[in-house]
């Protein structure tokens, strides 16, 4: 089923992805915190994490959220239906359909944002 077939890089983008989410979950937490220092400490702190490398980790970090999560309902078809892992090949193609469906309205709305903050500030 795996040797570096569709199986195990469900496997592997299931758990990088999962990290991917508990590293955004830190830095997130730890803005909000900054708020414990004052508005100035805060504001700064928010003003960096909007530079355009920030902006692009984020839309990452969503296309991290969209598959875990789409995986994660594949992972329960397999478990708990007599089909699913029948089907677990066809059933990742359809997560990396959806993924990509569902990122493509919000990249057309950042994506110009970001390469607009990109040229402000120089690169």
């Amino acid at each position: 089923m795996y040797r570096g077939r569709e199986g195990q890089w469900a496997f592997f983008l299931h758990r990088l992805s999962g990290i991917a989410l508990m590293l955004w979950l830190l830095l997130h937490t730890l803005n909000i915190s900054s708020a414990m220092w004052g508005p100035e400490v805060s504001n700064r702190l928010m003003a960096f994490f909007h530079i355009p490398i920030f902006q692009v980790g984020l839309l990452l970090v969503t296309a991290a959220a969209l598959y875990h999560a789409f995986n994660g309902l594949r992972i329960i078809l397999m478990d708990f239906t007599g089909w699913g892992v029948k089907y677990q090949k066809e059933l990742w193609y359809g997560v990396l359909f959806l993924c990509i469906a569902a990122a493509i309205p919000g990249l057309i709305i950042t994506v110009p944002r970001i390469i607009a903050a990109a040229t402000k500030h120089g690169g």
